[in-house]
């Protein structure tokens, strides 16, 4: 009597080598049950590494899991914020430098390329190599009409000292090199820093932003209730239409509706401002009111005080001149292939040797050995090689000093850009404040007529909206100046220099 395994029964029509083992006795169960399982591990290791079976859906599988485990061990923990402390903006900026994951990684390059340059200059130095050998050999050997055994025992202790004496640069010249390329390292570290203040700049100005741009708008919402207010009472005194109170209702809701997308804008300019912090976009971050910050009215310097400042301090820039002091490093070891390199090699050997032959006792001997060579190697004929080598190593030193004079080009136009904004975001901020002014007393003078019957209601929310977007004008226009601000210390590198020179 047979029986069936019913495990096995769904890879009959997938599977002929399953199909058949699943139809064998129960008698040799154990047996056959150990090659199946071998061979569905054979088989789904293969399906994990297998590609996708078709391009018409996602792919899902064992490895899959395997990444997706491994991502969620890899996460870390958001740090938490204070929820009843209003931070300042250098406050934000020490907490996005410590907890932002490009600024580390901006410095474990610059620790790795630090390393490099040690590994560069370990060439001024020898190498020492020791080795331990022991070797135990049994042989037969044959003697006249016999053979006699003989075994051996050797016991080595060696040591290997090579130096190269001198090699006309080549080493002087990676070394070069590699410093230029830590220099490198470094200002790419600063400017990280440099892109990462700004960014944490215009988030937080973005949310200053939408702050005050939510005071505006509730400021407007109240004034539109105001009006509706009014016209209604008019209406119930037989002074007003049913029309005007519908009019001041559509104000009203249009105001409601733009303080809705106010409010929208802050949570998004939250989640912005905690992301570059390096935390949680859900992270409630409180910051300080627009009209606690200082706003000023004028630049000092002028503009070609600002380039000169951007041409010294710039560390993109710096990154640029340090490549090619790099470039200029590799010419010279390019150059040190056309001469010859001398090199010492020393190596002493202390052995001990033990013998012993068939009918006869042990006999041994110990020395010191070793040698000593000097290696002069000089390619004479390479086919052109070290000849392209140069010519290659010359033309990168030119084009990285072109792509340094367009960095340099690019900075000037950036800081004059910057600088046009600022003058225009101050003119504009001046601007704003006599439109709301302005605003603000018409449209105090447009309810006041229109309570005495002197003015029609369209005229009241044509005031009331005029007010309504001067408020916001104003807003943005002091935000723009802190934001235009930022972009210029950005622009010049001011803002990663230390503040005693700080413009």
């Amino acid at each position: 009597m047979e029986h069936q395994f019913p495990i096995f029964a769904k890879h009959n029509g997938s599977n002929p080598i399953l199909a058949a083992l699943s139809r064998l006795p129960i008698e040799r169960s154990c047996a056959h049950s150990a090659i199946l399982y071998v061979l569905l591990l054979f088989e789904s290791s293969a399906l994990a590494q297998s590609a996708p079976v078709s391009p018409d859906h996602p792919w899902h599988g064992v490895g899959e899991q395997r990444i997706e485990a491994e991502g969620e061990d890899f996460r870390e923990s958001s740090f938490s914020t204070d929820p009843a402390k209003s931070y300042s903006l250098a406050e934000l900026i020490d907490l996005a430098e410590t907890h932002n994951p490009e600024t580390h990684f901006a410095w474990e390059r610059a620790r790795a390329q630090a390393a490099a340059l040690g590994v560069a200059r370990s060439e001024l130095f020898p190498t020492l190599a020791t080795t331990a050998l022991s070797q135990t050999s049994r042989q037969e050997t044959y003697l006249g009409a016999r053979f006699y055994r003989q075994t051996f025992q050797d016991f080595q202790a060696a040591l290997d000292l090579n130096y190269t004496v001198f090699d006309f640069g080549a080493r002087t010249g990676r070394i070069d090199a590699a410093k230029a390329e830590v220099l490198a390292a470094n200002f790419e570290f600063n400017d990280t820093h440099r892109r990462l203040i700004y960014q944490v700049e215009q988030a937080y100005y973005q949310l200053l932003d939408a702050s005050g741009q939510e005071g505006a708008a509730r400021a407007s919402l109240s004034n539109a209730q105001s009006v509706q207010h009014s016209a209604e009472e008019r209406l119930n005194n037989g002074l007003a239409t049913l029309p005007d109170v519908l009019e001041a209702r559509s104000a009203t809701a249009q105001a409601e509706y733009e303080l809705q997308a106010v409010l929208g804008a802050e949570e998004i300019a939250q989640g912005n401002l905690s992301t570059v912090l390096g935390t949680s976009p859900t992270a409630m971050i409180h910051v300080e009111t627009l009209k606690d910050l200082l706003t000023p009215d004028s630049i000092g310097d002028s503009v070609d005080l600002a380039i000169n400042r951007a041409f010294a301090q710039r560390p993109d820039l710096m990154q640029l001149v340090a490549e090619i002091r790099s470039s200029n490093a590799r010419v010279k070891e390019a150059r040190a292939a056309y001469y010859p390199s001398l090199s010492v090699n020393v190596n002493p050997v202390a052995q001990s040797v033990y013998g012993l032959q068939q009918t006869l006792s042990w006999g041994n001997t110990a020395d010191l050995t070793g040698e000593l060579s000097l290696n002069l190697n000089w390619t004479v004929f390479d086919g052109g090689a070290r000849k392209s080598n140069v010519m290659q190593a010359e033309a990168n030193v030119r084009a990285a000093e072109a792509r340094a004079n367009a960095a340099r080009d690019e900075i000037a136009n950036q800081v004059w850009a910057a600088y046009s904004n600022l003058n225009t975001a101050f003119r504009q901020r001046q601007a704003a404040t006599t439109l709301l002014e302005a605003a603000s007393k018409s449209y105090d003078s447009a309810l006041e007529s229109y309570n005495y019957g002197l003015r029609n209601l369209l005229d009241v929310t044509a005031a009331q909206r005029a007010l309504a977007q001067a408020r916001a004008t104003d807003v943005h226009a002091r935000t723009q100046v802190l934001t235009a601000l930022a972009n210029m210390a950005f622009r010049t590198g001011d803002s990663i220099q230390p503040a005693a020179t700080r413009p």
